[in-house]
């Protein structure tokens, strides 16, 4: 594949029934264009864990995936409130979930962790009050 496909997702952030739907859609999406089983578990992961940190803090959000043939980029954007400390939210086990989310068993701290674990490359740029922008590069 030499040219970029693109696939844009909105992220409802009123309703964790429908969190997870865009990396199960681009799950589909990717198997159909025959990467790896690995690599769409990757992108599946990192994904998902996006799309409920979009629900938990940000009240939804989108994502985009470029697909191209040698990587996947997916950049995931909200308008929520913002990362007040990124090396601090990127510790495993750190959560700012409140006891709703957390009884409802989501909120473990273990979002931003597992994003990067599964992926290449995260970049992540937040500003309080404005939002986050999450950019992140699986190599297949």
């Amino acid at each position: 594949m030499t040219d970029k496909v693109n696939f844009h997702f909105d992220i409802d952030g009123d309703n964790f029934t429908s969190a997870g739907e865009a990396s199960v859609r681009i799950k589909k999406l990717l198997r159909e264009m025959g990467f790896s089983p690995d690599t769409i578990r990757r992108v599946s992961v990192a994904m998902y864990e996006g799309e409920i940190n979009m629900v938990i803090h940000a009240n939804g959000g989108s994502a985009d995936v470029d697909v191209y043939g040698d990587r996947i980029e997916i950049i995931l954007a909200d308008k929520g409130p913002g990362i007040p400390d990124i090396d601090l939210a990127m510790q495993e086990g750190y959560s700012t979930a409140p006891d709703n989310i957390r009884s409802l068993g989501f909120g473990a701290g273990m979002g931003l962790p597992n994003m990067k674990r599964y992926t290449d490359d995260m970049r992540i740029e937040s500003a309080l009050g404005v939002g986050t922008t999450i950019y992140m590069t699986v190599k297949t």
